[in-house]
């Protein structure tokens, strides 16, 4: 089982700019594709940005040149990194873990989720 567990949601200005962060467990963290999801009320959960685990990145359109994923192997983490954000990105963000099936630790995870608010 791999946990992952989000930090640095909140609220910001529209503007604004909010780093978030997943810090995951477990021990082959460098061969985990990771992701970032949000969901709006009332609707399904949507990608944001993913990282695999050759570090190859991808958004989605709406946050593309706003949104910066990276990750720390060493430290276990993923962050998504949140510029010029805009009153459409509020939403509840949540940390996706997506590991192989060659590792004991086979799976796809997801942490808690961390409520992002923009708002004047």
């Amino acid at each position: 089982q791999v946990q992952l567990v989000e930090s640095g949601g909140g609220w910001v200005q529209p503007g604004g700019s909010l780093n978030l962060s997943c810090t995951a467990s477990g021990n082959i963290f460098s061969v985990y594709n990771m992701a970032w999801y949000r969901q709006f009320p009332g609707k399904m959960r949507e990608l944001v940005a993913s990282i695999s685990s050759g570090d190859f990145t991808k958004y989605a359109r709406s946050v593309e040149g706003r949104f910066t994923v990276s990750r720390n192997n060493y430290k276990r983490t993923v962050t998504l990194q949140m510029r010029n954000l805009v009153p459409e990105d509020t939403a509840v963000y949540y940390c996706n873990a997506d590991v192989p099936r060659w590792t004991d630790e086979v799976g796809n995870y997801w942490g808690q989720g961390t409520h992002v608010t923009v708002s004047a």
